[in-house]
């Protein structure tokens, strides 16, 4: 059934782009929750102000798995879209074809080398040439939480595991739920990258996640790993299998459920619900990663159409890197600006927060691409991680199984 209706999506979205004029841009994305189209309304906007039209492709599911499913439908009917929403590794599988176009005109042109920081870059450009335009950095290892729900019942923002597993005993006992959470495989694995880097420090993570070291992910670390997020299953509601990411995050905003673990895009749906950070809401990082940032970055790939880059795609991209628009967007968005001279004086509490520890990590050395979110390793490695923590999570092993299926399956997939 799944099948049948992705390509169904595929065939309408097909159908839908012979409307497209040459003024128009075919955007392809997966931003379809509140807070996310409010953001990519800023960016509607500044391209109509240009006299551009914005022809919208929204292929629901976060993490953007559908979407990636339906671009592929697109492209091998031969009619790509002007530009996609990708993450990681995805783009550089696309430039690897040879379908995407090369924007390093408008990179030198608008200095993107100088302002767009090197661990973007190093997913933005293929053999020294930029192929997609970054619109942001999502920081993934947040914890979001209800300040009421936390005041009543007098629990301090926890700094430390321990600290952390008895805040959720006091929800719990309270008879709310303790953890807000979507049981979605990119779900599973964005606690799992928090809780991973939380467990065993930056060094584990980079050697088990990037260099995907035998050792480190067969390791005693990597089974305390699954024993916590164990720990993680015990306090999530019985409900949560399927459970979209944002209705998670609206159990918070509700007073439903305590704390969320979810990237800062999930602070667009708080504010698009009217809540203030410090005073509605709280954003701290995962207990035990207080100086390190995992992330992942939003990104506008340009599929090529010709020898050269289209008027619209060369517009939408200087629209993008724009540092108007990569304040105004990434307000709203909740992620912090994929530029390193945008001001601040427009975020919030959090986004100053965010901006302050993605600067803190980048020049300590701890900015490490999210594995969860396709920033760490290939897609195939990303999807076959997924799979055994899934299956965790969901009881069908033990952490002891977990970790031998681990190594198995990036043997496999490496």
């Amino acid at each position: 059934m799944r099948k049948l209706t992705m390509m169904t999506a595929a065939a309408a979205l097909m159908a839908a782009s012979t409307a497209v004029k040459a003024e128009d841009v075919e955007v392809l994305h997966w931003w379809t929750s509140g807070g996310e189209a409010a953001a990519l309304n800023v960016l509607k906007q500044d391209l109509e102000g240009q006299g551009i039209g914005w022809q919208d492709m929204p292929v629901a599911g976060g993490g953007g798995s559908q979407a990636m499913t339906v671009l592929r439908a697109r492209v091998t009917s031969g009619n790509p879209p002007t530009a996609v929403q990708m993450l990681g590794f995805d783009i550089l599988d696309w430039a690897n074809e040879g379908a995407l176009a090369d924007l390093n005109i408008q990179a030198g042109l608008e200095g993107w080398d100088d302002v767009v920081p090197e661990a973007l870059q190093q997913f933005a450009k293929h053999d020294g040439k930029w192929v997609s335009a970054p619109v942001n950095v999502h920081s993934t290892n947040w914890v979001w939480a209800n300040k009421a729900v936390l005041d009543e019942l007098g629990i301090a923002v926890p700094t430390t595991w321990d600290e952390f597993v008895a805040a959720l005993e006091k929800v719990k006992a309270s008879g709310k739920t303790a953890i807000a959470h979507g049981g979605q495989p990119w779900q599973d694995a964005t606690v799992f990258d928090a809780v991973a880097m939380s467990t065993g420090g930056p060094d584990f993570y980079k050697k088990a996640f990037i260099d995907l070291d035998e050792e480190t992910l067969g390791s005693d670390t990597m089974k305390e790993t699954f024993d916590r997020m164990a720990v993680i299953r015990s306090y999530v509601d019985d409900n949560f299998s399927g459970r979209d990411w944002n209705l998670a995050t609206a159990m918070v905003i509700n007073g439903d459920a305590a704390f969320q673990m979810m990237g800062d895009w999930a602070k667009g749906e708080f504010l698009n619900a009217g809540k203030q950070p410090d005073a509605d809401f709280l954003c701290f990082r995962f207990p035990g990663t207080q100086d390190q940032v995992t992330f992942n970055a939003d990104q506008f790939a340009m599929f090529a159409q010709g020898s050269e880059v289209g008027k619209e795609q060369a517009a939408l991209a200087t629209a993008i890197l724009s540092p108007s628009f990569q304040s105004a967007f990434n307000v709203v968005k909740g992620s912090v600006p994929a530029r390193t001279d945008v001001s601040n004086e427009a975020f919030d509490a959090c986004g100053k927060k965010g901006m302050a520890d993605l600067k803190k990590a980048a020049d300590s050395g701890n900015l490490y691409g999210s594995m969860a979110h396709g920033h760490a390793n290939p897609a195939a490695v990303k999807n076959a991680m997924y799979d055994v923590i899934t299956a965790h999570f969901n009881g069908e092993y033990d952490s002891a199984t977990a970790v031998d299926e681990l190594v198995t399956a990036v043997q496999i997939n490496k």
